[in-house]
C-alpha cells in the first residue's frame, strides 16, 4: 500500500473504534481520554458531535491593547505578563473558558525600540501546568528564550531580560513553549505580538502601523473549546473560525486614497493562509525579521503557521475591499479536510471622500547583506510514522528518523559560523520549519527536480517546506547556548518533530 494510503487507512481504523488512544513518546501527552469522542472540525463530516456555535462578525476592528512599560524612562521596557484562565465571549450568548495573557487573547501588544533593554516578569497562573514565554524570532540569549528545557512551574514567576540590538526592528511574537503542552496552551489563547520599532523608520508614519493577528477558533455548541482529536494530532488543529485580533471578519473604515501599513501574523496552530486583497493593491515591505531591501508588489501572499509579513495596502477605490482566503492544498490525512478558500477575514469600507495625500513609499527600505559562503552544511529530513500496536496507535513526526528527546543534543554548532541547512520534506504534508535564536536567509527551493531562487532576499525565522520539497537556507547563530528547531504545526512539534541545537562559543 502507498504510504499515504496506509496513513489514511490506519486513521480510519482508529476512528471507527469505540476508543482511540494515541501513544505519544512525548512526556505529558499519554493521557488521551479526551480523544474517545472524535469531534472537532472534522466532526462536521463525521457527525461525531454538535459543534460550531455561531460567532458574530462585522464589528469595528479593535486594536490590540498595548502593554504599558512600568520603567518610567526611555531605553528600558519593564512590565508583567500573567498567563491565567479567563473567559471570552465569542458567541453572542455564552462565555468560553480560555487562557489569556493579562486577561486578553490575543495578549497585549508589546512595542519597544531597537537599543532598548526589556525586562518582563512572567507569572504562570495556569493551574497544574508548566509554561514559558518564547520570544519567537527575537535575538535573545538562549537562557531567556523560553525553551522547554527551562520551564516556569505553575504558580511561579520569572523575569525574562534581554537587549534589543540595533537592526532588530521587526514583527515578532510571543507564545508558550512548555514540553508537551505548547499546542493546547496556544489554541486556548496564549499568543501575543511583539513589535520592535526602528529609531529611523523609512515607512511614512502617515500609513499608520496596524497589527492583524490571525488565530482560529473551534467552539462546541455550549461555547467551550473541544480538546484535540486524532485528526488534529495528525494534521494539526484547524478551527472553524478565523479571527483577526480576536474578532470574526471585523470592519475597518478608511478614506479613499489611504495607504495603510499592516503587520499580518499567522498565530494559528496549523492553518495555512493564502491571502488576497480584493479591491486594494498590496505591496510587501517586510517579513519575519523586518523590512525588505525594497518594496515588492504582490497579488497574493502565503503565511504558513508562525510566519509574519508586513504590507502597505493602497485603498484607491471607493467601496469595499476584502482580505480573503484562497485555496491551498498543504496535504491532509484522513477525513475532514477544511474548506479554506473563500473566507473573508477583514472588510475595509473605503469612503467616497478622498483623504489627505499620502507620501510615497521609498524605493529603498534598508540594506540586507547576503550571508555568504557557508563553512558547514547540514541536512534535515522530515518524515511521518504511524503504526498500530497492542494498545492503540503510535504516531510520530520525525527529523532525521528521530523523535524529540529533551536529553539529547542533535546538532552542535559554533557561534559566528555561517551554515547551509537543507530541509528535506519527505512527509505527506507541508511542514513550516522554525529555528530559534537567529534569522536566516532562504536561498533556494527544489521540487520535482526544479530549482528556484526566492523572489527577494529577506530575514526569516519560519519557512514553509512543502511536501516533496527541499528548502535551502543560510544561517548564523551569534549567541551560545541551546536552541530549538522544529515544525511549527504545534501538534507535530509535540509528536516529535523537534530537535536541539547546541551553539558553542
Amino acid at each position: 500500500m502507498h504510504r499515504r494510503g496506509f496513513l489514511a487507512a490506519g486513521l480510519a481504523t482508529v476512528l471507527s473504534g469505540s476508543r482511540a488512544l494515541a501513544q505519544m513518546k512525548m512526556d505529558g501527552m499519554s493521557d488521551m481520554d479526551s480523544m474517545s469522542d472524535m469531534g472537532g472540525h472534522a466532526g462536521h463530516d463525521m457527525g461525531a458531535m454538535a459543534l460550531d456555535a455561531a460567532v458574530p462578525e462585522g464589528a469595528a476592528l479593535r486594536e490590540l491593547p498595548t502593554l504599558a512599560s512600568e520603567a518610567g524612562r526611555p531605553g528600558l521596557f519593564k512590565a508583567k505578563l500573567t498567563a491565567a484562565p479567563a473567559t471570552a465571549r465569542f458567541a453572542a450568548d455564552r462565555d468560553t473558558p480560555i487562557l489569556a495573557y493579562n486577561g486578553t487573547s490575543p495578549g497585549p501588544l508589546i512595542e519597544a525600540y531597537e537599543g532598548d533593554r526589556v525586562e518582563i516578569t512572567f507569572a504562570n497562573r495556569i493551574e497544574g501546568e508548566q509554561s514559558t514565554i518564547h520570544w519567537h524570532g527575537m535575538p535573545v540569549p538562549a537562557d531567556q528564550d523560553g525553551n522547554p528545557m527551562d520551564p516556569v512551574a505553575a504558580g511561579a514567576d520569572r523575569v525574562y531580560g534581554f537587549e534589543l540590538p540595533e537592526g532588530s526592528a521587526g514583527s515578532y511574537w510571543y507564545h508558550p513553549h512548555p514540553h508537551g503542552r505548547t499546542a493546547e496552551q496556544v489554541y486556548r489563547g496564549l499568543a501575543g505580538a511583539f513589535v520592535v520599532k526602528a529609531k529611523a523608520d523609512p515607512v511614512p508614519a502617515a500609513y499608520g502601523d496596524t497589527v492583524l493577528m490571525f488565530t482560529d477558533l473551534r467552539l462546541a455548541a455550549d461555547g467551550s473549546m473541544p480538546d484535540n482529536t486524532m485528526n488534529d494530532l495528525m494534521n494539526g488543529r484547524v478551527g472553524d473560525h478565523v479571527l483577526v485580533n480576536g474578532q470574526k471578519n471585523p470592519r475597518l473604515t478608511v478614506a479613499m486614497g489611504a495607504k495603510r501599513r499592516l503587520r499580518l501574523y499567522n498565530a494559528t496552530n496549523a492553518r495555512f493562509l493564502r491571502l488576497a486583497f480584493e479591491g486594494a493593491a498590496m505591496t510587501i515591505i517586510g517579513t519575519d525579521g523586518g523590512l525588505l531591501g525594497k518594496p515588492v508588489a504582490a497579488n497574493e501572499i502565503m503565511l504558513s503557521p508562525a510566519e509574519r509579513i508586513e504590507l502597505v495596502v493602497a485603498f484607491d477605490r471607493a467601496g469595499t475591499a476584502t482580505l480573503t482566503t484562497l485555496d491551498y492544498d498543504r496535504g491532509w490525512m484522513g477525513p475532514g479536510r477544511p474548506a479554506d478558500a473563500g473566507l473573508t477575514l477583514l472588510t475595509v469600507d473605503v469612503s467616497k471622500t478622498p483623504g489627505e495625500a499620502m507620501p510615497p513609499l521609498p524605493e529603498r527600505l534598508r540594506p540586507i547583506a547576503p550571508l555568504g559562503q557557508p563553512a558547514v552544511s547540514r541536512r534535515l529530513v522530515f518524515t511521518e510514522t504511524m503504526a498500530m500496536n497492542a494498545t492503540g496507535m503510535e504516531m510520530g513526526f520525525l527529523i532525521n528518523g528521530k523523535a524529540f528527546d529533551m536529553e539529547r543534543v542533535d546538532i552542535v554548532a559554533r557561534a559566528g559560523e555561517t551554515e547551509l541547512w537543507e530541509i528535506v520534506n519527505q512527509a505527506d504534508m507541508d511542514h513550516p520549519f522554525h529555528l530559534h535564536g537567529t534569522q536566516f536567509q532562504v536561498v533556494e527551493r527544489e521540487r520535482d527536480g526544479k530549482v528556484a531562487k526566492p523572489p527577494y532576499l529577506a530575514w526569516k525565522d519560519t519557512v514553509n517546506v512543502a511536501r516533496s520539497e527541499t528548502v535551502r537556507l543560510l544561517l548564523r547563530q551569534e549567541r551560545p547556548g541551546q536552541r530549538m528547531y522544529h515544525c511549527h504545526i504545534l501538534e507535530h512539534e509535540q509528536l516529535g518533530m523537534m530537535g536541539i541545537l547546541d551553539v558553542e562559543a
